[in-house]
């Protein structure tokens, strides 16, 4: 059996009216084609679902983009306009599941609100709008547009030379889409930035002294997976670790069989 990935999905309102969980197809598809697992999309309600029945239920987890922020918070700040919409129940579910897949080592791929995710799961925090910063210039998706013109790749993102990315990419400085309002203001605990865009914002981490596969990036590496050279050697990666913790998780239950 394939490991099975667990992608985190978001509150939505079909015709403005009927609750739905959605997730992208652009992950779907990442996952199954370039990681090769099972995609699932969790309801990520804690009325529905627990961090522990998911971990047991899924090899590992990709925290997606979504249009709804976490709310500011959980890293102690009052919300304002800026800070835009909140889905306070995936907050619910996503904080305590990172925290307990980077204790135990499980793996994580963690996309935009996913990359914000886990740098404010280990106590950073978050600007609520980048381009309002000085120096820093609009991140966010073109309003108007074709898919692929939104996902257009736009800029440079530069990794810590021999760091884990260059490693990874085989690349020091590769290009990638933008697609974020918010970035990160202060880097939580243990959390590594590893990539930045041109103007300086952060645009991948990683925890450091984590157990297992634990990489963030700010872009949307989904689009076009399978064919673009960034995309496809993080989603690769990604599989190895799933299907390391998949065999290494077995010969655990097996032994304490």
């Amino acid at each position: 059996m394939r490991p099975v990935v667990g992608i985190i999905g978001n509150f939505f309102l079909v015709n403005d009216e009927y609750p739905a969980h959605s997730g992208g197809r652009m992950n779907s598809e990442a996952v199954c084609d370039v990681s090769g697992a099972l995609p699932l999309i969790v309801p990520t309600d804690p009325a529905l679902v627990n961090v522990f029945d998911l971990m047991a239920a899924c090899d590992g987890f990709v925290f997606t983009g979504a249009r709804a922020n976490i709310h500011p918070e959980h890293y102690n700040e009052e919300p304002t306009e800026a800070h835009g919409a909140f889905d306070e129940a995936r907050d619910s579910v996503t904080m305590p599941l990172i925290r307990e897949c980077v204790a135990r080592g499980q793996p994580i791929l963690s996309i935009c609100r996913g990359f914000q995710e886990l740098n404010v799961a280990m106590g950073g925090s978050l600007h609520p709008e980048i381009r309002d910063l000085p120096g820093r210039v609009n991140h966010r998706m073109p309003p108007d547009g074709t898919i692929e013109e939104k996902f257009e790749i736009c800029q440079n993102v530069t990794f810590t030379k021999d760091g884990m990315f260059h490693r990874l990419m085989g690349a020091e400085v590769v290009r990638t889409n933008s697609l974020h309002g918010q970035g990160i203001k202060d880097k939580g605990d243990r959390i590594v930035i590893d990539g930045w865009a041109d103007d300086g914002t952060p645009e991948a981490i990683y925890v450091d002294g984590a157990p297992g596969f634990t990489l963030g990036v700010q872009w949307h590496p989904e689009y076009k997976a399978a064919e673009d050279p960034v995309s496809r050697p993080l989603f690769e990666a990604f599989g190895q670790a799933l299907v390391a913790w998949k065999s290494s998780d077995r010969t655990s239950r097996l032994k304490s069989a």
